[in-house]
Order: C-alpha cells, then sequence, then structure tokens
C-alpha cells in the first residue's frame, strides 16, 4: 500500500510534464513569434493609415490652393496630379500589404517557394475571374497616364451594356472611377467597362442652345436679334469671366414645315458650359418675345450640370 501511495504523486507529476512543457512553448511561441506578428499587424496598419492621410493631405493641399486662388476653374496639371495621388496612394496600400503577408508567411514558416504549386493550381482556378480585375487595372493605368480625366472633371462614359453615365468625378483610380451625378448619386463604374469617355470640362468647353422659331419669321430679323443678345451677353460682367468668346448664331439646324431651328454657340471655361447656356437661353427667350416673335418650345442640347466640385456657377 505504502508502495500505492508513493507512486501517486510522482504519476500525477509525470502527466502534468508534458502539459506544463506545452504550455511553455505556447507561450514561448506567444512572445516570439506571436507577438512579431502582432507588431507586423499593426505595422502594416500604421502604414496604411498614414499613406491615406498623406494622400488626403495632398489632396486637401490641392483643394485649399483651388480656393484661395483666382482660378474660376481647376487646372488640367492640379486635376492630373489629384488622380496621380491617389492612384499611387492605392498602390502603395497594395505593395505594404503584400509586404506584410509575405513577413507572416515566413514568420510561421511558411517557406514561400511551395505555395508555387498550389498558388498556379488557384492561378488557373481564378484565371476567368480575375480577367475583368486585370482589365480594369490595365485601363485605369492608361487613363491616368493619358490624361483622359481627372478629379474635378465632368465626364460622359460609355459603358458596356450601351449604357451612359455622366457626372462629376471625384474619385480615380486604377480599378474604378466614381462620379457624382445631378441628383446626387455616386456611380462606381470599372474602367475594364468603359467603352468611350467624353471629357466635357477639359481645356474649354463649349455652350450651344438650339432655338426654335415660327417658320413665317423674319430669318434676318431673328440673327440680328441673337447676334445682339451674344453681345450684350458677353459684356455681362457676371458671365463674362467665364465665356472664352461672344455667343453668335451659327445658322439654321433643323428645317420643318411650321418652324426652324437657328443654333447659338459660344466657348466657355472647363465645366462652365451647362450655366452659360442655361442663363444665355432665358435672355433669347426674353428678347425674341419683347420682339413679338413666340418661341413655342426650347430644346435642352447640354446635360444638367452634374453635382460635384467643378468650380464653377451653378
Amino acid at each position: 500500500m505504502s508502495a500505492d501511495i508513493g507512486a501517486g504523486p510522482a504519476a500525477t507529476l509525470a502527466a502534468r510534464l508534458p502539459f506544463e512543457s506545452a504550455l511553455g512553448d505556447w507561450y514561448r511561441w506567444l512572445a516570439t513569434d506571436g507577438l512579431a506578428i502582432v507588431l507586423w499587424i499593426l505595422g502594416v496598419a500604421i502604414v496604411i493609415r498614414f499613406i491615406r492621410w498623406l494622400g488626403e493631405r495632398y489632396g486637401s493641399r490641392f483643394d485649399a490652393e483651388f480656393a484661395d486662388s483666382d482660378l474660376l476653374v481647376r487646372s488640367e496639371r492640379s486635376k492630373h496630379m489629384r488622380a496621380v495621388i491617389q492612384v499611387i496612394s492605392w498602390t502603395l496600400i497594395v505593395i505594404v500589404a503584400l509586404i506584410g503577408g509575405l513577413k507572416i508567411l515566413g514568420i510561421i514558416n511558411v517557406p514561400i517557394t511551395s505555395l508555387v504549386g498550389p498558388s498556379a493550381v488557384i492561378g488557373a482556378a481564378l484565371g476567368f475571374g480575375a480577367q475583368r480585375v486585370v482589365q480594369d487595372l490595365l485601363a485605369g493605368f492608361f487613363v491616368v497616364t493619358e490624361k483622359q480625366y481627372g478629379f474635378g472633371d465632368v465626364v460622359n462614359l460609355a459603358v458596356t451594356g450601351g449604357a451612359n453615365k455622366q457626372g462629376t468625378v471625384e474619385d480615380v483610380t486604377l480599378r474604378v472611377t466614381k462620379l457624382r451625378t445631378s441628383d446626387g448619386e455616386v456611380v462606381t463604374v470599372p474602367n475594364g467597362q468603359i467603352i468611350t469617355a467624353t471629357n466635357l470640362s477639359k481645356d474649354w468647353a463649349r455652350a450651344v442652345v438650339d432655338v426654335p422659331i415660327p417658320g413665317e419669321a423674319d430669318i434676318a430679323r431673328v440673327g440680328d436679334i441673337l447676334e445682339r443678345v451674344g453681345e450684350e451677353f458677353f459684356d455681362d460682367e457676371r458671365w463674362h469671366k467665364y465665356l472664352l468668346d461672344a455667343p453668335a448664331p451659327l445658322g439654321i439646324t433643323d428645317l420643318e414645315l411650321d418652324s426652324l431651328t437657328i443654333r447659338m454657340v459660344a466657348r466657355t471655361l472647363p465645366g462652365q458650359q451647362f450655366a452659360v447656356s442655361r442663363a444665355l437661353r432665358s435672355r433669347i427667350v426674353r428678347a425674341l418675345a419683347d420682339e413679338g416673335i413666340t418661341v413655342r418650345e426650347v430644346p435642352t442640347h447640354t446635360a444638367p450640370a452634374p453635382v460635384g466640385d467643378s468650380g464653377g456657377v451653378v
């Protein structure tokens, strides 16, 4: 019996040794490799946060410079630089995340070379799904490098399926373009789905107003009225700063049995064609009404001005 009693504590101690050894190994792993993983995760998160903060700071700097300047619209350089900063920030974030992921794999002793085979299989399996992502990235790269449009531009994008998306560019990355429409909606368009990009605010724009008049009206008289309205509109201090030349009648663009359409055009600063065309249309209607010429319907040639930071009059 005494032998059995003596064997009890020894057996218990022997049973506890493997558990304590395993627990000690776990503590040691937490104090070394586990702590290193946590530090890498925190470091990656801090670097990503810093990159985003830096990008937002430069973006705010461009906005402040534009707000403090006498410019009526953003320069092409500032719009392009804003888009480049967004792309660089996004690329740096991806690189930092990849480096952090590889370091963590190395800490947990996962050899990178052993992932070549599985990664090839996974890459082949996801190849069809990744084609669209690669297409978006390549298309976004050319959008930025070719300066097709940038932050603050008013664009009309023809996308796959025949739809058109128009609005003010609020964000450009290698993968997507975000637009703010005239209804206040934010539309995200994958760059790979853009077929045609029409920039309505690059360098200069054109305000176009179609004026339908009765067929029996004196065309020469109407032309004189439109020329006078264009000169007075150009001399108006409120609108002169947005115009590059005086609005002038272009001629008859449509001829029907009982009516005809005369078009007026004017070059404006980028993004200001919408406000200018609305104001000019009102002036034309009033001037023709004062001369006894009735305008039955004045169609809108240009779309409503998209809501956003286009630096212009709305």
